[in-house]
C-alpha cells in the first residue's frame, strides 16, 4: 500500500534512531554507521531501539550516550509487546527525525520503524529480489547488496539521509574501501582483577609468568546449531596446543548456560593447564580475557565480533554464513571457510532460513586445518612479542 500522507523528507533530520534489535556481532560491524550519524547530527541527537539483552555491546562502544539506548524487554511475549509499544510512546514523545531500520527483511521492525512516527524512514528494499515484501513503509527504500560486507550496507543505510526518496533504487554512493573499528580501553582496576583471576586458573610457566592463554569458544548451546563446530573437534584441538605448547593454557569461554557442558569438555581433557571461564566472568571482564589471551577461536557468532574490539588474534570457523559478508573487521582476523558449492545456504534474501540438515560445511573442517593456523598465528605473535 502507498503511504496516505507524504511527510517532509527533504529537511535533513537534527536527530536519529537506529533499529537493530538483535545480534549484538552486527552492532560491532554498524561502528562506522552509528560514528557517521553521530558527525551528521550530533552525539546527544543519535538514539539506539535493541531489546534488553543486547545493548551491552552498544555501551562498550560508547558512541552514543546510555541514556539515548531505549531497550525492550524479553522476559515474556506480554512484557516485550507492552514495553515495545512503551518505548514507541517515548520515541514520538521526541519527535525524532528519522529512523535506520538495520534489520535486513524483518517484516516486524519494518512496522515498528513505522509507527515511531519519525518523518523519514530508512530500510532495505527488496524490489525485484527474493528477499520477503515489506511494503511501503520506509520513505527511503534502499536496495540490499549482497555482494557488500555489512558493515557497508548498514552504512549506505546512513548515507541514504543525503539522497532523494524519489532517487532509489539508484544510489551514486561508493562504500570506503576501509571500515573503521571500535576498540575496547577496560580501566586500570578492571585489567588488574581479571589479570590475576587469568594467573590464578591458568598458573605459571617455568620462568614464573603467567602462561599464555588460548581461548576455545566451543558454542556448546543449542542457539543456531548449523554454526557449531563439533565438540569433539575442539577437544582435540585443544590436546593437541598442549601437547605443542607447554608454556601455554588453554581456556574455554562460554555463557553462564553452557557452563555444565563447558566442564565436561574441560574434564574430558584432564589437563591442569585446561580450564573452564564458562559463567565466570561478566561480559565486559570477558572483553579483558579477550585482551589478555593470544588467540581466540570460535565459529561465527557474537564473540568473534566482541574479541574484534582487542588486540586479540581470532580465528574464526565459518560455514552457513560467508566471512565475505560477515567477517569481522579486526586485522587480526583469521577465516577459515571451506566454500562448499551449497554454503553459504543462510543469507539476507531467504531472511536467515535453510532446508539443511547436514552442516558438512561446519563437520568438514578438520582439526588439522584449525590446528596449523593457529600455530601459525601463534609462532608470528611470538616472534613480534606481542
Amino acid at each position: 500500500m502507498d503511504l496516505i500522507f507524504r511527510p517532509d523528507t527533504k529537511t535533513p533530520p537534527k536527530s536519529i534512531i537506529f533499529l537493530k534489535l538483535a545480534e549484538q556481532g552486527s552492532t560491532v560491524l554498524a561502528n562506522e554507521a552509528i560514528r557517521q550519524a553521530v558527525a551528521k547530527v550530533g552525539r546527544e541527537n543519535v538514539f539506539f531501539l535493541m531489546f534488553e539483552e543486547n545493548r551491552f555491546i552498544l555501551d562498550v562502544m560508547d558512541l552514543i550516550p546510555r541514556e539515548n539506548v531505549l531497550t525492550i524487554r524479553t522476559k515474556s511475549a506480554v512484557s516485550m509487546v507492552t514495553n515495545c509499544l512503551s518505548r514507541l510512546w517515548e520515541i514520538r514523545r521526541r519527535k525524532i527525525d528519522a529512523c535506520i531500520d538495520m534489520e535486513f527483511f524483518a517484516r516486524s521492525s519494518a512496522v515498528i520503524a513505522y509507527m515511531m512516527g519519525t518523518r523519514i524512514r530508512v530500510g532495505f528494499h527488496c524490489y525485484f529480489g527474493e528477499g520477503p515484501h515489506r511494503g511501503n513503509l520506509f520513505t527511503h527504500r534502499v536496495l540490499y547488496n549482497s555482494h557488500l560486507h555489512a558493515s557497508k550496507t548498514f552504512l549506505t543505510l546512513v548515507r541514504a539521509l543525503d539522497n532523494s526518496p524519489g532517487a532509489f533504487p539508484t544510489f551514486g554512493y561508493t562504500p570506503p574501501a576501509e571500515m573503521s573499528l571500535a576498540h575496547f580501553q577496560p580501566q586500570d582496576t578492571e585489567r588488574a582483577e581479571v589479570t590475576a583471576m587469568l594467573r590464578e586458573l591458568a598458573g605459571a610457566d617455568s620462568a614464573g609468568r603467567t602462561r599464555r592463554v588460548i581461548l576455545l569458544n566451543a558454542n556448546a548451546s543449542d542457539l543456531m546449531p548449523l554454526r557449531r563446530w563439533d565438540n569433539a573437534n575442539y577437544v582435540a584441538l585443544a590436546k593437541r596446543l598442549l601437547e605443542t605448547f607447554p608454556e601455554v593454557a588453554v581456556a574455554f569461554t562460554g555463557a553462564p548456560s553452557e557452563a555444565p557442558k563447558v566442564s565436561q569438555l574441560v574434564a574430558e581433557i584432564d589437563s591442569p593447564r585446561c580450564f573452564s571461564l564458562a559463567g565466570k566472568t561478566t561480559l565486559r571482564q570477558l572483553l579483558i580475557v579477550y585482551g589478555l589471551a593470544e588467540i581466540l577461536v570460535t565459529n561465527d557468532s557474537g564473540p568473534a565480533h566482541f574479541a574484534a574490539l582487542t588486540p586479540v588474534d581470532v580465528v574464526v570457523l565459518f560455514g552457513p554464513e560467508t566471512p565475505l559478508l560477515f567477517g569481522t573487521l579486526s586485522p587480526r582476523n583469521h577465516n577459515i571457510w571451506l566454500g562448499l558449492a551449497c554454503s553459504p545456504c543462510i543469507n539476507a534474501w531467504n531472511n536467515r532460513q535453510t532446508a539443511c540438515t547436514d552442516n558438512l560445511c561446519m563437520k568438514n573442517i578438520p582439526v588439522s586445518q584449525v590446528y596449523d593456523t593457529v600455530c601459525s598465528v601463534y609462532k608470528q605473535r611470538i616472534s613480534q612479542n606481542i
